[in-house]
């Protein structure tokens, strides 16, 4: 008996040792979690959505200067504000120049331009001072005032209104088949080239 308790005591230390060798086994082959430094960058994956793009700045902006520019006067007037302000008077060639910035020779005489619309430039110069029609012409393309015509002209003679020469002149049949036209067109009947007429006609 006394022979066999070394002899367990001795297999119970080397089980108790395979068992310790197990475990630090274990403990190499698996990782230890390592706490994050303080410092350390934070990747992060992102993926930024598509914003709307706002445009109603942009058309606010638009529409507004629009109306400025209707209302403070800068754009073509209508034809009624144009003949109140036709300056149907004779002056000197220095007087228009000092009052108006444009002012063309066209057909027989000079024309002013002011809002919009050419306007006889009577007196200018003496010597070429001849008028078929005496009133404000509308103008679009920076067209003279005989270019105006005669566009309007050709335009009334495709359609039928007007059977005479292609002049660049505001005569009498001229101004009757601008009137006819206007009446068929639901327009006002002015008898002369003002907006409306204009682009009903397609010129503009």
């Amino acid at each position: 008996m006394k022979q066999l308790i070394p002899g367990a005591v001795c297999l119970l230390l080397g089980v108790m040792a395979a068992a310790g060798a197990g475990t630090d086994a274990g403990a190499t082959n698996s990782p230890v979690p390592q706490k994050r430094p303080a410092n350390a960058a934070r990747v992060m994956h992102h993926s930024p959505k598509r914003q709307p793009v706002d445009r109603s700045t942009t058309v606010g902006v638009v529409a507004t200067n629009g109306a400025k520019a209707k209302k403070n006067g800068t754009g073509p007037i209508v034809y009624s504000d144009a003949l109140r302000r036709y300056r149907h008077e004779r002056h000197s060639r220095d007087w228009w120049k000092r009052s108006y910035a444009v002012i063309v020779f066209a057909g027989g005489g000079y024309y002013y331009w002011d809002a919009g619309y050419w306007f006889p430039a009577w007196g200018y110069d003496p010597t070429y001072d001849y008028y078929d029609y005496d009133g404000p012409i509308y103008t679009y393309g920076n067209l003279l005032p005989d270019q105006v015509i005669l566009n309007v002209q050709r335009a009334l003679q495709q359609l039928g209104y007007y059977a005479g020469a292609l002049t660049g002149s505001l005569g009498l049949s001229s101004r009757q088949a601008l009137a006819s036209y206007q009446q068929d067109a639901g327009l006002a009947v002015t008898g002369a080239i003002d907006a409306p007429t204009v682009e009903s006609l397609g010129l503009e």
